[in-house]
């Protein structure tokens, strides 16, 4: 995800590293990891609805499945960091990123390696994944993880264009899973393609709201983000939009019994959506922006866990 607002800032030569735990913690973009693990839980509670038995899941592949998707989530943030470092879009001002290379003086070419020692780890895993399933999910997996790479990366950056939110929630949302669901079940139904259908909403929610934030910088930079196309009031609309047809399409699954009516709690998490739609409204800092952004990730997050919760409820009543 692009952060950057600022162009041709280098870090300042005399700053020393912080070092420390939190430099790396704020390096991962811990707001974001909730579309890695959000997507896991909500297929492996999806297999648990198709086997019945709690003790038919294999806990060694979701706990793999899980840390791959958080590496692989956390790598792209560091590909993020590292690219738009290099093409001179984050400064020691720039609000949303993780700020190692800008402001805590840490070795460009650092954050590239540990970025891919993460991608390593997560073919590691994925192998593992691989041999007590199917190996076909090798090659989804390689695709997922050079989208994450190509979201910065390479000459044509999918950040720089208007299909970041609709990547991102297809390979987040949609595909992480179905991954999920398929190592443990063995199969892909049409109600696991339903139901993740709101996750991917919610997952491109949390970058048009980042896109929104970053709108002028963006603007500057030369990118062609969605939000840049729409203009900010109607990409502030359009991010209403995707909360609204998030519930709503969880509202026409239950009304079709397509879905448990347990799937209705998700509506607890309403408040928030609500807080990160209005928290844009009238704002143009990027600083009086983040709290609204923040509040979109938390409503993915909230979403998510109720929406897994009441998939476990289902299969419980």
């Amino acid at each position: 995800m692009q952060e950057g607002l600022e162009t041709n800032q280098q870090p300042i030569s005399n700053h020393e590293p912080a070092g420390g735990w939190k430099v790396w913690w704020r390096l991962l973009r811990p707001h974001t990891l909730s579309a890695s693990f959000v997507p896991v839980l909500i297929g492996t509670a999806l297999a648990l609805l198709q086997m019945k038995r709690i003790n038919q899941i294999n806990m060694l592949l979701f706990v793999a499945m899980l840390a791959a998707s958080i590496l692989i989530q956390a790598a792209t943030n560091m590909f993020n960091e590292y690219y738009d470092f290099k093409r001179g879009l984050d400064s020691s001002e720039s609000v949303g990123i993780g700020g190692a290379i800008v402001r805590e003086g840490i070795a460009a070419q650092t954050v590239l390696r540990l970025a891919l020692v993460f991608f390593a780890v997560a073919m590691l895993l994925g192998v593992y994944i691989c041999s007590h399933s199917s190996w076909w999910i090798a090659l989804v997996g390689v695709i997922c993880m050079a989208i994450g790479y190509l979201y910065t990366g390479g000459p044509y950056p999918i950040a720089y264009t208007p299909f970041g939110e609709l990547m991102s929630g297809v390979v987040m949302g949609l595909i992480i899973i179905l991954i999920s669901f398929f190592i443990q079940s063995g199969m892909v139904t049409l109600q696991s393609v339903l139901i993740s259908v709101p996750i991917v909403i919610l997952i491109g929610a949390i970058l048009m709201a980042n896109n929104i934030r970053d709108l002028d910088g963006d603007q500057v930079n030369g990118r062609k983000t969605l939000a840049i196309l729409l203009g900010r009031q109607r990409a502030i609309q359009f991010l209403t939009g995707m909360f609204a047809v998030s519930y709503l399409w969880v509202v026409y699954l239950v009304g079709s019994h397509e879905t448990p009516y347990w799937l209705l709690l998700v509506f607890a998490s309403v408040p928030k959506a609500v807080r990160a739609s209005r928290g844009f409204q009238g704002k143009t800092s990027p600083l009086q922006m983040m709290p609204a952004m923040q509040a979109t990730a938390q409503t993915n997050t909230q979403f998510g866990f109720l929406l897994a919760l009441g998939l476990v409820l289902a299969n419980w009543f």
